[in-house]
């Protein structure tokens, strides 16, 4: 991800830092996936034909693995991958108290909470205007957007903080080494819970096939190419070249996915509204816990701060990809995801901005 950082220099001749900000893209990510939408919505509705057509290319017949968003998620998720530096895991031991509380809201509390939260809105707040068949969809869907943690957003929103770089890389790799073998678990078991059948087949072929493969693509590229190359040339020639890979992928991929859910969403327009508010709600919740305990357990606060964003925020290609592979990309679950995506960069923006501003009061217990 871009970013910026403008100095200036104030009457006294004194040097300030302007205000951390997101790059143009990143910053205006609602606005292109509403053009997305709009995009997508048009061309399901007005070549229905071709959009169902596409929406059966598989890599093998049966592996439920859409062919085309395949590829475009692999792009997305790649260069991600690459950014991981599992090196910083040698300095586990730094912030051990930053990384207990940060897993375990990932992990203990985050997938739960959501599981609670989606049934309680969608199969009984919500349930005069979705039916059960739907309910169980977006339920899923809910289930699988919370239990995979953020990765390459996190290191935007750690900037946005003036977080710890090493907490930051360190959280990221464990968090990603614990995908392998945690994710898939967690899914069926709260989806089973919420009598939701998930192919247990069908979900490991995507765990191998959306975290194994790139996350072990992106590291052998990664070691590969330090040691050939230095980590100066890694960073400010290599990486940068996948940005507007990244970028078209992820365009792409949400206007192929509206236009599978063009019918569910001129249908069922209210849904996305509907299935907004829980997403909203676990944000605030998860990042408000982890602030809190890290602040009672006289955490630094440039560790609590990217712990309550890393605590709050999605893995939402990861998601998308996994929902379309288990349901299809014209279901509700994918949608549920997809709204992940829509609402995800204004909330935790707004987190960021609480974690700056309420800087002062969180270190007046650290004294």
């Amino acid at each position: 991800m871009l970013l910026t950082r403008e100095s200036k220099v104030s009457c006294g001749g004194t040097p300030s830092t302007a205000p951390k900000r997101l790059a143009f893209f990143e910053r205006y990510l609602t606005v292109w996936v509403f053009l997305c939408m709009i995009v997508g919505v048009a061309f399901g509705k007005l070549a229905p034909g071709l959009t169902g057509s596409v929406g059966k290319w598989e890599f093998v017949q049966g592996s439920h693995v859409n062919a085309p968003i395949a590829v475009l998620i692999w792009l997305m998720i790649y260069p991600m991958m690459l950014k991981v530096d599992f090196s910083a895991l040698g300095g586990i031991g730094r912030k051990p108290k930053g990384l207990a509380v940060t897993l375990f809201v990932n992990w203990l509390v985050k997938p739960f909470s959501m599981a609670f939260l989606a049934w309680l809105f969608m199969r009984h707040i919500f349930k005069a205007w979705i039916s059960p068949e739907l309910a169980r969809e977006y339920t899923a869907g809910l289930i699988i957007l919370a239990a995979a943690p953020c990765t390459a957003m996190v290191f935007v929103w750690s900037y946005l903080t003036d977080g710890d770089p090493v907490y930051t890389l360190v959280q990221v790799a464990v968090n990603d080494l614990i995908m392998l073998v945690a994710f898939a678990p967690i899914v069926m078991f709260l989806c089973g819970i919420a009598n939701v059948v998930v192919p247990s087949k069908v979900l490991i072929t995507s765990v191998v096939v959306f975290i194994v493969i790139p996350l072990a693509a992106g590291w052998l590229t990664r070691t590969l190419l330090l040691k050939s190359r230095g980590k100066d040339w890694f960073e400010t020639n290599f990486l940068p070249k996948f940005h507007p890979v990244t970028i078209f992928a992820l365009l792409l991929t949400l206007i192929l996915i509206f236009a599978f859910q063009a019918e569910n969403l001129t249908a069922r327009w209210l849904a996305v509204a509907l299935l907004a508010v829980p997403i909203i709600i676990q944000v605030y919740f998860n990042s408000t816990l982890v602030y809190l305990l890290m602040r009672k357990w006289r955490v630094p606060h440039n560790v609590a701060s990217p712990g309550a964003l890393i605590g709050a925020s999605n893995f939402f290609e990861l998601a998308v990809a996994v929902a379309i592979t288990l349901f299809g990309a014209d279901s509700g679950a994918a949608l549920a995801t997809v709204v992940g995506v829509l609402v995800e960069v204004p909330v935790m923006l707004s987190v960021c901005k609480i974690c700056n501003e309420s800087r002062n009061w969180y270190q007046q217990k650290l004294h």
